[in-house]
């Protein structure tokens, strides 16, 4: 059975070692209930060894209650100390650093998104920096963001692909100049990549596979002779 973690009722200045330790036990079902009990009783001396757990943390759900935890303590010590770690040569602390900074939601947040994160040799790293940006962009600066992103397409797996497009999406009509350039590109990939992402701002909830098979069928046969067939 995992430790029950006690939970403390009121901050200190010094996080409760009971906790540290459950937050770095074997027993992943452990660590879970400490990340939860560190977001239960928010205590800011806990920021900085939830933050390091974030960057080594094996486990995606234990992983997603460290972030919970760390959004319920005050932004004004979070989001410095996340800011800090944007530039660490841990893939896995980027990325995390990056999925926090988004839940909270700070748009002063926004000039560290910089272009080396948003073009990151990590795909799990750009992946977050693009759902980061599109959250946290000014309006001014969307469709610089826009070109940004677009000019990635055709980059990674289905999964990565499917995430640009989404963040993408996510910026609305503004993205279609970009598609269009990229729609051009001497890249069948590229193109592909582009006419999905269309196909998705058009309707954000039509089925994904059949928006790729769709994509594949306008590249192939070219958008005019597509459209000619349609009834």
């Amino acid at each position: 059975m995992p430790e029950v973690v006690p939970i403390n009722s009121t901050p200190s200045d010094s996080p409760n070692p009971r906790l540290l330790d459950a937050l770095g036990a074997d027993n992943s079902s452990t660590r879970l209930q400490a990340a939860l009990a560190a977001g239960t009783s928010p205590d800011p001396a806990l920021l900085e060894a939830l933050v390091e757990r974030c960057a080594v943390e094996p486990d995606f759900f234990v992983r997603d209650m460290l972030t919970w935890a760390l959004t319920r303590l005050p932004a004004e010590i979070t989001v410095p100390r996340l800011r800090a770690e944007l530039g660490s040569e841990r893939a896995q602390a980027r990325s995390q650093a990056l999925h926090t900074l988004s839940k909270i939601g700070d748009g002063s947040v926004w000039p560290a998104i910089t272009r080396s994160l948003l073009h990151d040799a990590d795909d799990e790293v750009a992946r977050s920096a693009w759902r980061a940006a599109v959250i946290l962009v000014p309006a001014g600066e969307k469709k610089g963001l826009a070109a940004d992103l677009a000019a990635q397409l055709g980059r990674g797996d289905r999964h990565v692909r499917l995430s640009l497009s989404r963040a993408l999406v996510a910026l609305g009509d503004l993205i279609e100049p970009a598609l269009r350039t990229a729609m051009a590109n001497a890249d069948p990939t590229v193109r592909t990549h582009a006419h999905a992402t269309e196909l998705l701002l058009r309707n954000p909830e039509a089925n994904v596979d059949s928006v790729i098979e769709e994509a594949k069928r306008i590249v192939a046969l070219g958008p005019e002779r597509v459209e000619g067939t349609a009834c």
